[in-house]
């Protein structure tokens, strides 16, 4: 599944695979899931009422997008809908989202004692949501651009903390995608906000991803890790010398 001179090669074989089968179906750090995630843009956009359809009816409006600048707000929407709630200092942004893998980083945390969660009170204060990051495929298909080659191969040899380069056993034959760390968010741990999978990283694994998250976090690598000792020798062999 990995072939020479890439990070999982260094630990995956046909006795301990990098990728576990788990079909338990419990929610645990390194499982893989698929779920619909926002693309994060560089500039978001915003969604502005601007009339009902019709003048009685208040489930249906009109509305355009633009693109939104935190430095100068638009005024809150003066038209009441009932398809469209607005609060006060709040914006209804558009995101693109599509169901791809993720891989669960964190748990979120124990889920919060009934007698603190009040029906009085928000249920986005202790609703249980988990971190997740993202996968994306990087070659190129009849629906997708992929990614600059160029940029696969220094991903591959581990030289950003953002970005890892993967094989998803989801896949068949697998194909290549980068888990872009950068972009790890919250998803909600409901069991209709994701579809699991019986895939799950091996420890070995895991142990990397903290010490990815570590490099990515804290722009630190410890240097008797496995991902430091490992991308030291990936880059060498590329040429690249981690001393200059």
């Amino acid at each position: 599944m990995y072939e020479d001179g890439a990070l999982q090669s260094f630990f995956h074989s046909d006795t301990s695979p990098w990728w576990t089968v788990n079909d338990s179906k419990e929610l645990c750090r390194g499982r893989l899931l698929m779920a619909f995630v926002p693309h994060t843009d560089q500039i978001p956009n915003v969604l502005i009422p601007e009339s009902r359809s019709e003048a009685t009816i208040h489930n249906k409006i009109n509305y355009r997008i633009e693109e939104f600048s935190v430095s100068f707000p638009l005024g809150n929407p003066k038209l009441p809908t009932a398809a469209l709630h607005d609060f006060p200092g709040e914006r209804h942004f558009v995101y693109r989202a599509k169901k791809r893998p993720v891989v669960v980083v964190s748990l979120g945390g124990p889920e919060v004692p009934k007698n603190l969660r009040p029906g009085t009170k928000p249920k986005w204060q202790t609703s249980p949501t988990m971190l997740v990051a993202p996968y994306y495929g990087s070659e190129k298909t009849d629906l997708r651009a992929g990614w600059h080659g160029a940029l696969v191969e220094r991903i591959q040899r581990c030289e950003y903390p953002q970005y890892m380069w993967e094989k998803l056993p989801v896949n068949n034959p697998p194909r290549e995608s980068i888990l872009k760390l950068d972009h790890i968010q919250s998803l909600g741990s409901h069991y209709k906000s994701y579809e699991m999978t019986d895939y799950v990283l091996c420890d070995n694994a895991l142990d990397i991803l903290d010490d990815w998250l570590l490099w990515l976090t804290r722009n630190e690598l410890p240097l008797k890790s496995n991902l430091y000792e490992i991308r030291e020798e990936l880059l060498m062999t590329n040429g690249i010398n981690l001393a200059d």
